[in-house]
């Protein structure tokens, strides 16, 4: 596949205007280089002309493709269909065999049909973008800017982001964290393919830089629902797992910066996509932090209920246990 994972969405976006302080926080874009002609990337030329092509047939004819390559997920990658099952089974303990595994199955075909979303939302031209996608609830948005403080984004991690970050742009560019591909071709194709409507995008660990662009006002997009490993995290309740591991950075920036927290989502809608802002969370800042993470994961749970099939469940949510020596929930 393209991505890391199925499929890469950590995010975001490259300079369109930059100020003295994001030059020096933006990440460098990376060029082309005559060793991507050499036999080594012919593969990936090839994975990237296929992908090209097919991302132009229209959505209908994509989520026919999607069922395949789901068929082929449930039978060739095992492993992370487990870890996916797993999660489910974890995250809502009472829910019936049947309806899980049919979820389970809807799943599987929103990531079939997220390799497609990732070149739409790559390489499509601004026209479709935009006749695809919608925007809910940017009244939020708007609130916050207009008090002359920074949007701190929540986003979920939704199969579809990368195509709903395209949209979201032509509406308002937005500013994100960057993890470059360990593949030096595709890092060049996703970054320039993320370049297309949003403004600029921060090295992963610079903290600094994301605080920076919310007290300077902008629209910052930053994911709070992964696991970071124990030193960052907070052991606080998701779903049916009573201590998962819930980055503590997340109260960080929302104390620092100058900003209003709000959860930002990506759904299917009848047009295509839709972009999805929640009302700002209050008093998020002031709380104790197990206080403030738990009653975040619990919105984050219920927003995706709204669309559960669409979340990222084939990576180990539940990986870091509170105590090194805990058993895996995995095993």
């Amino acid at each position: 596949m393209l991505n890391q994972h199925v499929p890469a969405i950590m995010l975001f976006f490259v300079p369109q205007k930059l100020t003295s302080n994001s030059i020096v926080s933006a990440v460098i874009a990376p060029k082309f280089e005559w060793q991507f002609l050499k036999p080594r990337f012919w593969l990936t030329w090839l994975g990237i002309g296929v992908l090209y092509l097919l991302s132009w047939l229209p959505l209908f004819a994509l989520n026919i493709l999607a069922k395949g390559i789901a068929f082929l997920l449930k039978k060739l990658v095992k492993k992370r269909v487990n870890i996916a099952r797993r999660n489910l089974q974890l995250t809502w303990p009472n829910m019936p065999n049947a309806e899980l595994e049919r979820l389970l199955d809807k799943h599987l075909h929103r990531a079939g049909m997220a390799i497609f979303e990732t070149a739409i939302g790559w390489w499509a031209p601004a026209w479709r973008i935009k006749a695809m996608g919608e925007i809910e609830g940017f009244e939020h948005v708007e609130k916050i800017l207009a008090q002359g403080k920074g949007v701190f984004g929540l986003a979920l991690h939704n199969m579809n982001l990368e195509v709903a970050c395209r949209i979201l742009g032509y509406t308002y560019p937005s500013i994100a964290f960057y993890r470059k591909h360990n593949n030096p071709l595709i890092d060049y194709m996703q970054y320039h393919g993320r370049n297309r409507s949003n403004k600029y995008m921060i090295h992963k660990r610079n903290a600094k830089a994301l605080i920076a662009a919310l007290d300077q006002g902008e629209l910052c997009l930053y994911l709070p629902d992964q696991d970071y490993g124990r030193m960052q995290s907070l052991f606080v309740p998701f779903g049916g797992v009573a201590k998962t591991a819930t980055t503590s950075a997340t109260l960080m920036f929302a104390r620092r910066a100058n900003c209003v927290p709000l959860i930002v989502t990506s759904q299917y809608s009848r047009k295509g996509y839709k972009v999805k802002f929640y009302p700002p969370i209050e008093n998020f800042a002031d709380k104790q932090d197990e206080q403030a993470l738990t009653e975040l994961n619990a919105d984050i749970e219920a927003i995706v209920l709204e669309q559960a099939e669409s979340y990222l469940w084939m990576h180990k949510r539940f990986k870091t246990r509170p105590k090194e020596d805990d058993p895996s929930l995995y095993d």
